[in-house]
């Protein structure tokens, strides 16, 4: 199956946001929504529709929304529908999901975690292991190519869970996950890929890379606001997470708490359907989210290259975003400010913002502090107008801010 065609302009049209005629390079931080989604969304929450069941057509209609949306989402992460959790938010299910297997843990375990990661794949496993006596350990990255140091050197028999991040939000940073796998599975730990970055730029195959548990955010690729954990079935039935008496002990809605919101998986289903509309026409849907990903991750690529070549002619730049394999997300240090050029960009219809965006320890890493920098993001929908906005707008930033 040959990659598509890919049609922007068509694409663009499917988003009632951008007729506001602004340039949004903010989609890390959330993407704007196509009309598929919002009309999903509207109409499941017009019609008839009850606590999931058999019995009267409502509540046949909650449980079908819910088959849907677990399918959708195996077919976006190659993975079984009946492993596939929904939450809160991906950091939300994170918490659980440590909370949960650190009672197995004591004094003389060990977890790992990187300072390139979103604080989502940090806190919640340190908060863990600080509370069950066991030691965190940090893998470094290197501040100047912004790649991730060899997992080996945190590595021991006594490691239990390591986790890492599929792409950094902050900088774009895609790490080797499979290579890092292979060394995390020889001690017999877990690995836990935090891919709510990853999954908006490129298609995903979670036993390929690695992952043991792999988390990401509908919301980041065009969906809305809910979260996602994907992982065996057969692993999910080996733990205990706290429930209610009356809930099903049932893999996976044994750790999905309270009611969900159907709403939300049926906005979830119709953002899956959007990116495999991407790719061909006919087929399964995974085969044409794997072309249809494969288009937005090219497309995306030579946007960045465009920007990363117009932002090295622009005086006093430093662009931070160094790694060999990365998405098209730019983390970029500006003359006059950063968070000066970003409120400038915003004045001009330009949407960038300046930030640590919840990648502290990273921010710190890269000598950035707390405040971070001006992060440029490219979405499917962006395109080669934005970069002209984007580039002329920030050129005069720098000249302004300069002077």
């Amino acid at each position: 199956m040959s990659a598509p065609f890919y049609d922007v302009a068509a694409l663009r049209a499917r988003f009632p946001a951008l007729g506001a005629g602004h340039a949004h390079f903010d989609g890390p931080g959330g993407s704007q929504v196509p009309v598929e989604v919002a009309r999903a969304v509207a109409e499941t929450l017009t019609a008839p529709i009850a606590n999931r069941g058999t019995v009267t057509a409502a509540a046949r209609f909650a449980e079908q929304v819910v088959l849907d949306a677990r399918q959708a989402v195996a077919d976006l992460l190659a993975v079984d529908p009946s492993g596939v959790v929904f939450g809160r938010s991906m950091t939300a299910l994170t918490v659980d999901l440590a909370r949960t297997l650190a009672r197995g843990w004591g004094p003389g375990d060990e977890v790992v975690v990187t300072r390139l990661d979103h604080d989502a794949n940090i806190r919640p496993w340190v908060i863990a292991a600080e509370r069950a006596g066991a030691t965190v350990r940090w893998l470094e990255f290197d501040p100047g190519t912004t790649e991730l140091d060899d997992v080996r050197t945190v590595l021991s028999e006594r490691t239990r869970v390591v986790a890492v991040t599929g792409a950094s939000n902050l900088v774009g940073t895609r790490p080797d996950l499979p290579a890092i796998a292979e060394h995390v599975h020889a001690v017999g730990a877990l690995f836990v890929v935090d891919g709510v970055h990853l999954t908006a730029h490129a298609a995903i195959d979670v036993a390929a890379l690695g992952a043991d548990v792999f988390l990401c955010s509908p919301y980041k690729f065009l969906g809305p606001h809910c979260g996602v954990l994907a992982a065996d079935p057969a692993f999910l039935d080996t733990l205990r997470p706290d429930k209610l008496l009356p809930s099903t002990d049932a893999v996976p809605e044994r750790f999905e708490l309270g009611t969900l919101p159907y709403e939300l998986l049926a906005g979830t289903t119709a953002a899956v359907d959007v990116l495999a509309s991407l790719g061909a026409s006919e087929g399964p849907r995974r085969e044409r989210l794997v072309v249809g990903m494969a288009a937005v991750e090219a497309h995306e690529d030579r946007l960045r290259v465009r920007i990363e070549e117009g932002l090295a002619a622009l005086p006093g730049v430093v662009v931070r975003s160094r790694a060999a394999h990365r998405t098209p997300t730019l983390l970029v240090e500006v003359p006059g400010g950063n968070e000066r050029a970003a409120a400038f960009l915003a004045g001009h219809g330009v949407f960038a913002p300046a930030a640590s965006f919840y990648a502290l320890e990273a921010s710190r890493r890269l000598g950035l502090g707390d405040d971070g920098a001006l992060r440029i993001g490219l979405a499917p929908y962006s395109d080669d107008d934005d970069v002209d906005r984007l580039l002329n707008s920030l050129g005069e930033a720098c000249r302004t801010g300069s002077s």
